[in-house]
């Protein structure tokens, strides 16, 4: 069984998402690529921004589905701190598909961040059409798994 589908991954993967939500500092900071010490805080750039980007399009690929959420959200905060929405809105939505992709393994996987996460992606004023109907169709699949009650 791939982490990704455990239960301990998938409070790992509440827990990374509700310090997120929290404004805590980027979960990927001290990740298992990284080699500076647990909790440091990377400085916004755009380096930082690539390094979240093919990060999480590594650990997607390869099923790591935890960690791709994490880097995902490193990705979000390096697009905010860059003062790019249009990166902040497909971020959100790239985090919120890890969730969605982790309760299609597990469908005990809560999908409310997921929600939460495509609603704040909504909410980006700078957010393109494409980007906005991709957030929609993710939230539309997301409310009809909550409303199922699962």
């Amino acid at each position: 069984m791939r982490a990704s589908r455990s239960p301990a991954a998938a409070l790992a993967a509440a827990v990374v998402l509700s310090a997120f939500l929290a404004g805590a500092p980027g979960p990927a900071a001290g990740g298992q690529d990284s080699a500076k010490p647990a909790g440091a805080v990377q400085p916004v750039s755009w380096d930082g921004w690539l390094a979240a980007k093919a990060n999480a399009e590594k650990h997607d690929a390869a099923g790591n589905l935890v960690a791709a959420l994490q880097y995902y959200l490193e990705y979000v905060r390096q697009a905010r701190g860059l003062e790019n929405p249009v990166r902040v809105a497909w971020g959100l939505n790239n985090a919120a598909f890890m969730i969605i992709k982790m309760f299609r393994q597990d469908p005990t996987v809560d999908l409310a961040p997921a929600a939460k996460l495509l609603e704040d992606g909504l909410a980006v004023a700078g957010a393109t059409e494409d980007c906005r109907k991709r957030l929609a169709q993710n939230l539309d699949y997301v409310r009809s798994r909550l409303g199922a009650g699962r």
